[in-house]
């Protein structure tokens, strides 16, 4: 179950359709250990808004292409977040439809890497710490 947590995780935050919500709620109820489905999750989802960094970092070129992963009104929207809050609008990567745009253009714009790790760890930690939070009042 541990795997299983972590690798959708893993997903979610990447262009794969993937949602880590019912896994993680999930494995709370079934009486996993909530800091390890805690730590799992946001290892997992922020080792996924790396791979959009990378992406973003070396792949721009592309974007041009019908196999680019993202839209480019996806793009243009983050790209908005960006230019009105800088690398705090990293922050807002744990939301849906804006969150991986934001970590794709955080590596299109070079965004210095430990700066960006940290900030999306703290967003994707954040996220699962008040999901389990919550679940844990059902």
């Amino acid at each position: 179950m541990y795997l299983s947590i972590f690798l959708t995780a893993f997903l979610a935050a990447t262009i794969l359709p993937a949602q880590s919500e019912f896994m993680v709620a999930g494995a709370q109820q079934m009486g996993y250990n909530i800091w390890a489905i805690w730590w799992l999750a946001s290892i997992g989802n922020t080792l996924g808004s790396v791979v959009n960094y990378i992406l973003g970092r070396f792949l721009v070129q592309y974007q041009d292409r019908r196999w680019f992963p993202f839209k480019p009104k996806s793009l243009e929207r983050g790209h908005r977040w960006f230019e009105r809050f800088g690398k705090w609008s990293l922050l807002m990567a744990w939301a849906p439809f804006i969150g991986d745009p934001l970590t794709f253009i955080a590596g299109m714009l070079r965004l210095t890497f430990w700066q960006f790790l940290i900030l999306v760890f703290v967003s994707k930690s954040g996220r699962y710490a008040i999901l389990l939070g919550i679940t844990q009042l059902f």
